[in-house]
């Protein structure tokens, strides 16, 4: 029998709620009356009493609630209920004089600080339940009490500082909670059309740190952060900060110089870099630091255009002073493959370099990564000496030994692209869209790139034309012989006027002007590629690197500003927007500090 009691209770409370969710009040309040009159539960006592309520049976509603208190007595959410009832009636006064009642008579109770918070907040008397909270944090004499809870009212009622600042107290008491809050960073971040969420979490952030700069959870949350917005300047600082503070070996500083230099920040890089060898607290730290210092100063000369012979021929001593200095060894591989790439790409020594790296894969005890790493810089350079056929054996052993690995990816995307070069269009093909699902995004997206640019040009008689052209065009250029790949480019467009690969001729034109320091005849492509294609997959590729130039060669700071602004407006979805925001900003000169 209590079986088929139970069983007709659950089947009554299903038909009351879906009379409530459907909006017949009247029908769900004779459900939900019987059902309290059997057993006064608070599930049905709430339900009964917003039934009352929507249908302003206020009489019926407050001898419930007064009925539903001297059963609990003790319990201050049936005298919210009161109060809200005075309001319905319009007794404002009396509402709220309740209402203080209830805040005036809170003990410090956790449960039942956050029960009278919660009532409040049913009844969507916000401001109540966020006095409930800074009371009961009183009450409990804890600083971060509720921090949490009103940190996401803070949010819903759209006061962003107030919740910066719960945060705040959050993880200065409570430093475990530190990626909790990140999180919802992150999340509250992300909706931020205007920027304007993130300027004033950037500021605020700042003002803290700087008003308590011994609080370290404060430089944590600033470290994220400045690495979230690819601001490795300000990254920097806060690294170096906790470093000190925590006596560490560096590692964090490192970390950080190895995640700048991937997004090509490389005055940063040095900087960690330099601060490492200089603290010389870890004598292999320091070794990897000195090589990697090499390596981003010869990637900043590259990048930047402004290496000579004078500056290659320097940079080739130094590696070679430390190598003879450290000797060859697992640590001393990166050295040998960028000293390798240097001889080999900018210095017409490609016989040293070969040499060099023959001897890098046979030292005894390499790892295999290291070894595969060795093997896709000698392939590069057999490659670059027009010899393919020994460069594609050294990507596929690397390809077959490490199959599904990142390095593996890589060599076989370097061997498609030879594939590309050499005019073996339908293997190279097949052979990237087998990669367009590689576990690295880098990868599987230059995979993608180079499928896309195959099969959009592919001419209906198969004989790939323009294409093939194209594709000498750019080994010419990836062997340096840069006036050979300008005449291909040339004559491609001559013989093929409409080509599609129009904005692809104009793009290597461009990248070929810019190897060669012609500046001036990059910006013309570029602007080209913007004017003319401005729907192609390349319109803000070209439309960021000309903004690039002007800041950076050809020092007009307003006119790159005009067009780091034009790329975020006018490419709003363009993977690019992060980084022109960032230009823009640093040349507005927004401040780092306050």
């Amino acid at each position: 029998m209590m079986g088929m009691a139970f069983a007709q209770q659950q089947t009554d409370e299903q038909l009351g709620m879906q009379y409530y969710s459907t909006r017949q009040y009247d029908k769900a309040a004779e459900v939900f009356s019987r059902l309290y009159d059997k057993s006064p539960t608070l599930f049905s006592y709430i339900y009964y009493v917003n039934c009352l309520f929507e249908l302003k049976d206020f009489d019926k509603a407050e001898k419930l609630i007064k009925k539903q208190k001297r059963l609990n007595q003790n319990d201050v959410r049936f005298d919210v209920d009161l109060g809200y009832l005075y309001i319905l009636q319009e007794q404002t006064q009396k509402g709220r004089k309740t209402y203080d009642e209830c805040l005036k008579n809170l003990k410090p109770d956790r449960n039942a600080i956050n029960n009278l918070a919660s009532a409040f907040f049913t009844r969507r008397e916000t401001d109540y339940g966020i006095k409930t909270y800074l009371k009961g944090r009183d009450l409990l004499n804890e600083k971060s009490a509720f921090a949490f809870e009103l940190a996401i009212q803070y949010e819903i009622q759209g006061n962003s500082a107030d919740m910066l600042n719960e945060y705040f107290i959050l993880i200065a008491e409570k430093p475990e909670q530190l990626a909790t809050v990140q999180n919802r960073m992150q999340a509250w971040l992300a909706d931020d059309p205007d920027n304007s969420k993130n300027d004033l979490f950037r500021s605020a952030l700042l003002k803290k740190s700087q008003q308590e700069p011994d609080e370290v959870t404060y430089a944590e949350l600033l470290l994220w952060y400045s690495v979230q917005q690819k601001d490795f300047e300000l990254a920097l600082i806060q690294a170096k900060a906790l470093d000190r503070r925590y006596g560490e070996d560096g590692q964090r500083v490192y970390d950080l110089a190895r995640l700048s230099y991937t997004n090509d920040d490389f005055d940063v890089t040095i900087d960690a870099y330099n601060y490492i060898i200089k603290k010389n607290a870890d004598s292999d730290l320091v070794l990897k630091s000195r090589i990697e210092l090499l390596n981003t100063e010869f990637a900043k000369a590259l990048h930047t255009f402004t290496y000579d012979g004078k500056f290659l021929d320097a940079l080739e001593q130094r590696y070679i002073s430390l190598l003879n200095e450290s000797g060859k060894s697992q640590a001393t591989i990166p050295l040998i493959r960028n000293l390798g790439h240097l001889q080999a790409f900018y210095l017409n020594k490609t016989d040293s370099a070969i040499a060099l790296l023959e001897s890098a894969v046979a030292l005894p005890g390499i790892p295999a990564k290291l070894q595969a790493d060795c093997k896709l810089e000698l392939a590069d350079i057999y490659l670059f000496s027009d010899d393919p056929w020994e460069a594609t054996l050294l990507y596929s052993q690397v390809e077959k030994s490490f199959k599904n690995e990142p390095v593996g990816h890589e060599a076989k995307f370097r061997n498609a692209k030879l594939s590309f070069y050499i005019g073996e269009f339908e293997w190279a093909k097949t052979q990237l869209d087998i990669l367009k699902a590689a576990t690295s995004k880098l990868i599987a997206n230059d995979a993608m790139q180079l499928s896309l640019l195959i099969s959009d040009n592919m001419d209906e008689d198969s004989t790939y034309g323009a294409l093939s052209m194209y594709a000498r065009a750019e080994m010419f250029e990836f062997r340096n012989k840069d006036a050979e790949a300008l005449v291909m480019l040339d004559s491609l467009n001559a013989k093929y006027p409409y080509s599609t690969l129009s904005d692809e001729v104009l793009f290597k034109k461009a990248a070929i002007s810019m190897k060669n320091k012609q500046f001036e005849d990059a910006a013309s492509y570029y602007r080209k590629i913007v004017s003319d294609f401005p729907t192609d997959l390349l319109a803000d590729d070209a439309l960021f690197a000309l903004a690039s130039l002007f800041e950076n060669q050809l020092n007009d700071k307003d006119k790159a500003m005009e067009l780091y602004q034009t790329l975020m407006t006018s490419f709003p979805g363009s993977l690019f927007v992060v980084e022109a925001r960032k230009h823009y900003r640093t040349l507005r000169n927004d401040p780092l500090n306050l």
